[in-house]
């Protein structure tokens, strides 16, 4: 198995993250999404809009997942974390991970109504790479 360095190095690394949220019949929802901006042991930080479905769906349910992958020539590695995502309006938190060009997605800059921070906090996981599947639990790992 890997271990916490290893998943976080390789979670840094990725340009794009697959989030997933419960709507409100029950089914799954997945949406690629930027990378964390954060990540804070098993704590993830990734901005949205307050108003798109996706924030609606966490506030109603907050269970989630998120995916992450590595597609080379010769090796594919995917890691999939489970866990619940909150949709955060605290003004300390979206000033930290606000960055100058959010101003594209959010006119109001960091005071915008319309720009949040979801924290996704892990509980549990699986780990795919050459050819082998692990589940594993985010307080278990080294």
């Amino acid at each position: 198995m890997r271990n916490r360095q290893h998943i976080i190095e390789f979670i840094q690394k990725q340009k794009t993250s697959f989030i997933s949220s419960v709507d409100e019949d029950g089914f799954p929802n997945i949406k690629a999404m930027f990378a964390p901006r954060k990540i804070d042991g098993n704590f993830f930080y990734f901005t949205t809009n307050t108003s798109s479905m996706r924030s609606q769906q966490f506030m109603n349910n907050p269970k989630a997942s998120i995916y992450f992958y590595n597609r080379g020539r010769f090796k594919y590695e995917g890691i999939m974390l489970t866990g619940t995502m909150e949709v955060l309006q605290d003004d300390d938190i979206k000033r930290e991970i606000w960055r100058t060009g959010d101003t594209i997605y959010y006119k109001q800059g960091v005071t915008d109504p319309d720009y949040c921070v979801l924290k996704f906090t892990a509980i549990k996981g699986r780990h795919y790479c050459d050819l082998k599947t692990e589940s594993f639990q985010v307080e278990d790992l080294e």
